[in-house]
């Protein structure tokens, strides 16, 4: 038996992948799937991008800038605006997770020549991590959105499909927004919550929906930790199956 410690190792990565590690986490809104992806990452020690979060910062854009995010035109001026300053650290922007920037960035999200603009930021975090040069080889890198394991890394190790019950992701939805001191009205969140539901998984460009290989979690009755659990679960054991075939084949 090999402890976590070693599967998780740098060296013990680094010898069965000759690139980074890839961890694909898709899934509607709100359904744990960004928690799960940032407390993966750090728990392994990898590469962590919220690709969520490049949609809401065209959004933010268009809107900061008199432009209409359900507008064609207006989303991709703003996905080329966003394109030239982009930097990682727009994922920890707490402007970009206000209500009227989420309901803009599935509107942008929709337009296919706005996903175009921003594929190409992702697929180079999947390759290379942040996108600049390290001294050392970054082991892994965990990606979170809703199209990573279908379009962004269809080759990914490891996918995972987060959901949960429409009420309960309305309800997280909510008390979200009200720890943040923000007025709630959960009719219209869960109004806002289907009508989002239904544009992801309907658009003719790269629809949210699970990869035919990826794991589904229904974190409905789960908390945070029994999401991480089940999940560093299927990590231990492809790395295990991993291991022993890179052995199977020195030996052979």
């Amino acid at each position: 038996m090999f402890r976590s410690a070693d599967l998780f190792s740098s060296k013990t990565l680094q010898t069965m992948f000759k690139t980074p590690m890839v961890i694909a986490i898709d899934g509607p809104t709100a359904s744990g799937k960004g928690t799960l992806a940032a407390r993966l990452a750090k728990r392994l020690d990898f590469g962590y991008m919220d690709t969520g979060a490049l949609y809401r910062g065209v959004a933010k854009t268009a809107l900061d800038a008199g432009l209409d995010p359900s507008k064609k035109q207006d989303a991709v001026k703003a996905a080329k605006i966003l394109l030239e300053k982009y930097t990682p650290a727009i994922q920890d922007d707490p402007a970009i997770r206000s209500e009227a920037v989420s309901r803009g960035a599935s509107e942008v999200a929709a337009v296919p020549e706005v996903r175009n603009i921003l594929h190409d930021i992702q697929v180079k975090f999947a390759k290379e991590g942040s996108g600049v040069k390290h001294e050392a080889r970054l082991n892994g890198v965990v990606l979170d959105g809703r199209d990573i394991g279908t379009v962004i890394c269809p080759d990914a190790h490891i996918k995972f499909f987060i959901d949960a019950k429409a009420e309960v992701r309305a309800e997280r939805r909510a008390s979200q927004l009200e720890q943040k001191g923000q007025k709630v009205d959960r009719a219209q969140i869960m109004k806002d919550l289907q009508i989002r539901d239904g544009r992801d998984t309907s658009r003719n460009v790269a629809p949210t929906l699970p990869a035919e290989d990826a794991f589904i979690i229904d974190t409905s009755s789960l908390d945070s930790n029994e999401v991480l659990a089940r999940a560093l679960d299927i990590v231990r054991g492809y790395l295990v199956g991993a291991r022993a075939a890179a052995k199977a084949k020195t030996d052979a």
